[in-house]
């Protein structure tokens, strides 16, 4: 099935579909896919981590968190980088003192007072971590501290299954 028209034209938003030349309605099968795919997500994003079996030689199993940390600061100049160390060392270090990546980028979000949608600097952390609950509430505590030290709405999250291995 191709995808014909979109909701208010947005993509991922499908009205109709054509099948076999044929226009048709997503109506209840809309419902019932979303409602399925729903329960797939929620059973992926809710409860307690399940670890993956890793092959052999693969490593264990591991989530990969990616966390995204703007810079602009509401009221003043965006975080420098004398800042940035402090709390680096002060609540990433502290929280995930296995490791982790920092990268520089820019990005964008979208503000939900304003509608607007606002371009900054923003410091990108990977981290690696056992698959644990231990681990996803070492990450929340960075994320909070993040929040609170530089009045932030959110610190972005994404995180995805995965084996690893650190061994020399």
């Amino acid at each position: 099935m191709a995808i014909q028209e979109s909701v208010g034209g947005a993509p991922g938003l499908p009205r109709s579909a054509r099948d076999d030349g044929k226009i048709v309605s997503w109506g209840g099968k809309a419902k019932a896919a979303s409602a399925i795919l729903l329960l797939f997500a929620l059973a992926n994003c809710s409860g307690p981590f399940t670890p993956a079996t890793c092959p052999p030689g693969t490593g264990t199993p591991t989530r990969i968190f990616t966390l995204y940390f703007g810079q602009s600061i509401p009221n003043r100049a965006p975080l420098n980088d004398a800042e940035w160390q402090v709390f680096q060392s002060q609540f990433i270090t502290a929280n995930l003192p296995d490791g982790y990546t920092i990268l520089d980028g820019t990005g964008a979000w979208r503000a939900p007072d304003s509608r607007s949608t606002i371009a900054e600097t923003t410091k990108i952390l990977i981290a690696a971590e056992p698959d644990t609950q231990a681990s996803l509430a070492a990450i929340e505590r960075v994320r909070a501290a993040y929040k609170t030290a530089f009045h932030q709405q959110s610190v972005g999250m994404t995180n995805q299954a995965a084996c690893g291995s650190f061994q020399d």
